[in-house]
């Protein structure tokens, strides 16, 4: 196995998340894994984890997410990191775990497809607030000098609550010292 080491990071000093989280069922299936709905044992609360497997895999992208969730999640239109757990599994491999909020409105993709299955389009009101929900998450990331290379509606969760949520940061980009407008070639600025 190679060694669990990013370049800032050590995967392997990471809790387990054995007493902490238990998986209760299969909500998909992400870029690098398959994401669960978890139960916290000590106080009862659900989250979604998103399992990497096998963790040897792990690369640059999965180091930038965490780094990006851990230090940007704080925003109501970014989900929420509650942690990473490394889990030792010799039989099926190493696992390493990303807590998240869990989002049980789906993506905006399920929304539109259950609208066109009903033969209906979304509201325009609904559209807009979708819409200013998700460029405020944007701006924040963008304040912070972070793109997210993957905007489309299965990275744009929501909660029951009306919740408008960015996830999958494997794709961002952090932008030491350089802007927005040199970076991606455009006149916008956030």
């Amino acid at each position: 196995m190679l060694p669990l080491t990013g370049k800032t990071i050590v995967f392997d000093s990471f809790p387990d998340p054995s007493d902490t989280w238990e998986i209760i069922e299969t909500i998909g299936k992400g870029t690098y894994g398959k994401v669960f709905k978890v139960l916290n044992k000590k106080n009862g609360s659900k989250a979604a984890v998103k399992i990497l497997d096998p963790v040897h895999d792990i690369d640059e992208e999965i180091e930038a997410e965490y780094n990006i969730l851990k230090a940007l999640s704080d925003h109501p239109n970014v989900v929420k990191f509650y942690g990473m757990y490394y889990k030792k599994d010799v039989k099926n491999g190493d696992q390493l775990w990303l807590v998240l909020e869990l989002c049980n409105g789906g993506s905006v993709t399920d929304l539109v497809k259950g609208f066109l299955k009903r033969g209906e389009r979304m509201n325009e009101l609904i559209i807009a607030y979708i819409l200013h929900e998700a460029l405020m998450g944007l701006q924040h990331l963008h304040e912070n000098k972070t793109i997210h290379r993957d905007i489309k509606g299965n990275n744009i969760l929501l909660t029951t609550e009306g919740g408008v949520k960015l996830v999958d940061f494997d794709n961002e980009k952090y932008l030491r010292g350089s802007s927005l407008r040199q970076s991606h070639g455009c006149g916008f600025s956030p």
